[in-house]
């Protein structure tokens, strides 16, 4: 007799770049999440489906969770803590240190007062010993109750297996919440924008990425369906940053388009013909309204 099928939703949390997108994107075996060195790389909360024989689990996203410094900071912040009592299953990505810092305890904070089982899963561990790994699990296992503690490798791919099964483990039986082919409930037009947004924040200074936005004015496929045309258009906050952006000689946006046309014909499988712009819209991310319009809305969490 089949073992019955588990299905749940599962949020990762963690401080800005301690490999959440990284983990969801080898879970589910597809990049769909968005990935730099860089602080507020995910502003939504993203959801991706893995489908295996044993059940069905939805994978959360979330931005990192860090005190708000703007109308956008909070967006994010309300993003990610909204999931943690919605949710099967909480896991928590630390880096493999025995530092725990004002991010950590600001999470230690919140985390004491959900009813979910939080899983402590330290990442990274390609880049530590095993005994740095074992003083990690002694620095944290008190912070909080947590049901389980498992180090892997987002990155390798060490371990994650373990980490699924484990997940399993603490899942209800329960429906096939989307078909067995869904990846991620991110419209493709979404996608493409963050694809966009990622090769901006990988190619910028540090200071600029934090004030751009990407919108997609249009996503168009040709007659015959082996060609896309987009227009995108990025927004930033000064000229200054217009400039810098557009680089000399417009080098700089031939860079970020190349390399996001490449990505876009590998998650699309055709052709893209990829159009850009520059607008600059002062102070974005205090704006109620401009924070609406692209695609930030508080309402829809």
């Amino acid at each position: 007799m089949r073992d019955a099928f588990k299905s749940g939703f599962v949020t990762i949390i963690g401080r800005p770049n301690v490999g959440k997108s990284t983990l969801m994107n080898h879970l589910i075996g597809q990049k769909i999440a968005i990935t730099s060195s860089k602080a507020q790389t995910t502003r939504n909360r993203i959801q991706t489906v893995y489908t295996s024989d044993q059940g069905q689990i939805v994978f959360l996203d979330t931005p990192g969770i860090n005190r708000a410094k703007n109308k956008l900071g909070d967006y994010m912040l309300t993003a990610a803590e909204r999931t943690l009592n919605e949710v099967d299953l909480i896991l928590w990505l630390v880096e493999p240190t025995t530092y725990i810092g004002g991010g950590e305890q600001y999470i230690v904070e919140k985390l004491k007062n959900v009813k979910t089982p939080v899983f402590l899963v330290i990442n990274k561990t390609d880049t530590a010993s095993q005994e740095q790994i074992l003083k990690a699990i002694t620095a944290y296992k008190d912070q909080v109750n947590f049901a389980e503690i498992i180090p892997v490798s987002a990155l390798e791919g060490t371990n994650t297996p373990d980490l699924v099964n484990t997940i399993f483990q603490y899942l209800p039986e329960g429906p096939m919440y989307y078909d067995e082919d869904t990846v991620t409930d991110q419209p493709e037009r979404q996608i493409v924008a963050e694809l966009v947004r990622e090769k901006a924040l990988r190619l910028l200074d540090q200071e600029i990425p934090h004030g751009i936005a990407v919108v997609i004015e249009q996503m168009k496929t040709r007659k015959h369906g082996n060609i896309v045309d987009i227009d995108a258009v990025i927004v930033c906050e000064r000229d200054s940053h217009k400039a810098i952006i557009i680089g000399k000689k417009g080098a700089m946006i031939k860079k970020i388009g190349t390399q996001a046309r490449e990505e876009m014909e590998n998650l699309l499988d055709m052709k893209v013909n990829l159009k850009m712009w520059v607008k600059v819209r002062k102070d974005w991310r205090d704006s109620d309204i401009l924070l609406k319009n692209y695609g930030y809305n508080k309402k829809e969490l």
